[in-house]
C-alpha cells in the first residue's frame, strides 16, 4: 500500500507562485512514473506534469514554461513549482504514483488563483 499526501495549495493572486508537495510512503525512485493531475469544477481530471523513473519530465502545453516538476529522492517527495499562475489554473491538484502496475492517488490540494 502506498500513501501520498499533497500539500502547498492555497489562494494566490494572478501572476503569483505556489509550490505543491507530494510526500510518498514509498520510494519515489521505485515508481515507473509520478504525475500531477488537476480537476477544475465541472471538468475532467487533466494530466499536468509527469516525471519518469530516469527523471524525464513532460508537461501539458498550457503550463509549459510556467510549471516545473521535480523529485527529491531522499525525502521521497515530488514537487510542482507553479509560477505565473492564471485564474484558469484553479483546480484541485492530485499526485499519482504508478508502481508495479497499480495507480495510487493522493487526496488532492486546492489551488485557487483569484484577485
Amino acid at each position: 500500500q502506498v500513501q501520498l499526501v499533497e500539500s502547498g495549495g492555497g489562494l494566490v493572486q494572478p501572476g503569483g507562485s505556489l509550490r505543491l508537495s507530494c510526500a510518498s510512503s514509498r520510494s519515489v525512485l521505485n515508481a515507473r512514473v509520478m504525475e500531477w493531475y488537476r480537476q477544475a469544477p465541472g471538468e475532467q481530471r487533466e494530466l499536468v506534469a509527469s516525471i519518469t523513473r530516469p527523471g524525464i519530465t513532460t508537461y501539458v502545453e498550457s503550463v509549459e514554461g510556467r510549471f516545473t516538476m521535480s523529485r527529491d529522492n531522499i525525502k521521497n517527495t515530488v514537487y510542482l513549482q507553479m509560477n505565473s499562475l492564471k485564474p484558469e489554473d484553479t483546480a484541485v491538484y492530485y499526485c499519482k504514483m504508478l508502481l508495479n502496475g497499480l495507480d495510487y492517488w493522493g487526496q488532492g490540494t486546492q489551488v485557487t488563483v483569484s484577485s
